[in-house]
């Protein structure tokens, strides 16, 4: 068993925070937290937050330091990180801490983007939506990391959204286009970033496309989950059209999951498809069904 610590990266109360985790067990991580004077109140489910004038006496203290990222993933695999849902602050911890390592240096674009994903009346199009994806992206490409332009367009692919298909991934890459130009972010991979942000819209990469198909494999990564998790995804996609009739509702969605089923391949990495491709396969057509 072992407790990790990630650098301080996010700004809140006029500081930055780390995160403290266990890989094991939730009474280890009390444990050390009570003995390296870690208030109770910084805990929040799975972690604790803790200041900056903290990190090193936690590293003195017996606590690994190591990247957010690693962080995450070890968190992951204790089996004690809480599903995103059901967290009882909002994600822009974990979201920040992702953002300035994908890039640093752009903080208000983060913000904006956060704000963007945090609007009121999404319930699937949302920042819990957006940690998933990137999470995602973490373990299709384990141990690397993502590309930097396919995670931007993982931040961008939702950041514009009033339920409209085709017309919101148009408009979320002419964000990206304009807000990465304006970031100074090089006019290449500004154009790969909304070239991947518009294929969102049909999931249908070309052959050869590898970050394409890393994207959409992240994003359609949700298919894949249990009875319980796919029957919350199709409850909060419906809150999200609460504007359309049941009738016409009903209609796109049998539409829409035609589609998926008529993708030859649904998933396109190897590691997708041992995950996620025979969960997506029954969830679609119990759905349809």
């Amino acid at each position: 068993m072992a407790v990790y610590v990630d650098p301080p990266l996010w700004p809140a109360h006029g500081t930055v925070f780390s995160h403290l985790v266990s890989d094991k067990s939730l009474d280890e991580l009390h444990a050390f937290a009570a003995a390296a004077g870690v208030p109770e109140r910084a805990f929040d489910g799975d972690h604790y937050d803790v200041p900056e004038r903290r990190y090193d006496d936690l590293i003195k203290a017996g606590a690994i330091p190591v990247e957010a990222r690693v962080l995450v993933r070890k968190l992951i695999g204790s089996g004690l990180r809480i599903p995103a849902r059901e967290r009882s602050k909002a994600l822009t911890v974990p979201l920040m801490v992702r953002w300035n390592s994908t890039y640093p240096g752009h903080e208000e674009l983060g913000l904006e983007l956060l704000e963007r994903w945090g609007e009121d009346g999404r319930k699937y199009h949302s920042r819990t939506h957006l940690l998933a994806v990137l999470e995602a992206l973490d373990i299709l490409t384990e141990p690397a990391l993502p590309a930097r332009t396919v995670a931007l367009a993982a931040w961008f692919h939702d950041a514009v959204y009033e339920g409209v298909a085709g017309q919101d991934e148009e408009e979320s890459a002419r964000l990206a286009e304009d807000r990465l130009t304006a970031a100074r972010l090089a006019p290449e991979d500004v154009a790969e970033v909304a070239r991947l942000v518009r294929l969102t819209a049909s999931h249908n990469p070309e052959p050869g496309d590898h970050a394409g198909a890393l994207l959409c494999d992240a994003d359609l990564s949700v298919l894949g989950g249990d009875e319980l998790s796919y029957a919350r995804y199709l409850s909060a996609v419906r809150e999200d059209y609460a504007h359309v009739s049941d009738a016409d509702f009903a209609k796109g969605r049998a539409a829409v999951v035609r589609h998926l089923l008529a993708l030859d391949p649904l998933f396109h990495g190897e590691r997708a498809k041992a995950l996620w491709l025979d969960a997506a396969r029954r969830n679609l057509a119990a759905e349809l069904a």
